[in-house]
């Protein structure tokens, strides 16, 4: 009932069925929710120096259920519920960093880490850099970004933009089960502080997951983009809950006779320039897919980014950039659908760049 609610009945089957015919080592499948409590569980027991602090992440089993029966089997020491003071136990989180311990900080919801964004960035950002190097802070922030339903304007915010433009943090914006089981193991062994980006959207969500992902030591590299769909008109470009739109998108486009290739960038800082440019040498087309906002986006680096190295002569078309719409999100759901691209938006966006050239 939730998915039907989150998703909409017609785009969760049109998932279902393009996830399921993926090429698989395995048919495993496994939620977001389940990726993310199982490697955590597997990092508590792998370091005893990995510990858990938010809002409601032990006695309760987490807002989201994320860390459901891990105060149980960890106690007190580990799974650590907070007052609502973001900015307290996020500073709690930086000191324990500093001190040598690995903790995961989750926030209900990164709207609220505007309240903590000091300590995100210069206090974890920067201690290295200002330390001459003396001073690593292993922490990582993680909980839901951007909108889920319903939730109005203040709860609503894309941070994806806001976070990568800051030196001293490496950020992840997963989309797959895959995707997040790798990510967040490579954040909790990272030296450096991560933030990980989620959706709440997807926590539900089933994707098939191989027999190399359920191994234990199983990481995604930072800076390390997946194409999940080779293709040979355009390349589309996208991140963390876009990426289920962008890949309906694509399945709709390939029956019509462009085939896009799908590049899930999974790590926003660093970001994988060599798997982006590859592509647009050999589709010479290239269009960006967020829920974000327009302005000073993660779109909008990618482009001038492009537009500044030789990959540009490669281009045969504008880049172009898919996104949210410029206003505060709609407390109204059929208002704020419609603030948001779909996979029917990135199929006529795509058509017009496939149409255009320079």
């Amino acid at each position: 009932m939730y998915l039907l609610r989150a998703l909409g009945d017609e785009a969760i089957l049109r998932a279902r069925r393009i996830f399921v015919e993926l090429p698989r080592r395995s048919i495993t499948k496994m939620s977001v929710r389940q990726a993310l409590n199982e490697a955590l569980d597997e990092e508590l027991a792998r370091d005893e120096n990995v510990f858990i602090l938010g809002e409601e992440v032990a006695q309760f089993d987490g807002a989201y259920k994320i860390t459901r029966g891990l105060w149980k089997k960890y106690g007190d020491k580990r799974l650590i519920d907070t007052p609502i003071t973001e900015a307290g136990f996020c500073g709690i989180a930086v000191g324990a960093a500093l001190m040598g311990l690995r903790p995961i900080c989750e926030f209900m919801t990164f709207n609220f880490s505007m309240q903590a964004i000091d300590r995100v960035v210069n206090g974890a950002a920067k201690n290295l850099y200002m330390s001459a190097g003396r001073f690593p802070v292993p922490v990582v922030f993680r909980g839901p970004n951007g909108n889920s339903k319903g939730l109005a304007a203040q709860h609503s915010q894309c941070f994806a933009a806001w976070y990568m433009s800051v030196p001293g943090l490496k950020v992840v914006s997963p989309s797959t089960s895959e995707d997040y089981r790798g990510c967040l193991k490579a954040a909790v062994r990272d030296p450096d502080p991560v933030v990980m980006l989620e959706s709440e959207l997807l926590y539900p969500v089933e994707f098939p997951v191989s027999d190399e992902a359920l191994d234990k030591n199983y990481e995604i590299p930072f800076g390390k983009a997946k194409v999940e769909k080779a293709g040979k008109h355009i390349t589309l470009v996208t991140h963390g809950q876009a990426y289920v739109f962008t890949l309906q998108a694509a399945e709709t486009l390939a029956g019509q006779g462009i085939e896009a290739e799908v590049v899930n960038l999974r790590s926003l800082r660093p970001l994988d320039w060599d798997t982006i440019f590859k592509s647009i040498g050999k589709t010479h087309r290239l269009m960006t897919v967020e829920l974000g906002w327009p302005r000073c986006g993660v779109g909008s680096e990618i482009v001038a980014t492009v537009m500044e190295n030789p990959v540009f002569f490669q281009l045969d078309a504008p880049a172009i950039r898919c996104t949210g719409i410029d206003v505060p999100m709609p407390y109204s759901e059929p208002i704020e659908n419609e603030c948001t691209p779909k996979d029917h938006n990135i199929v006529e966006y795509a058509k017009r760049v496939c149409g255009m050239k320079f």
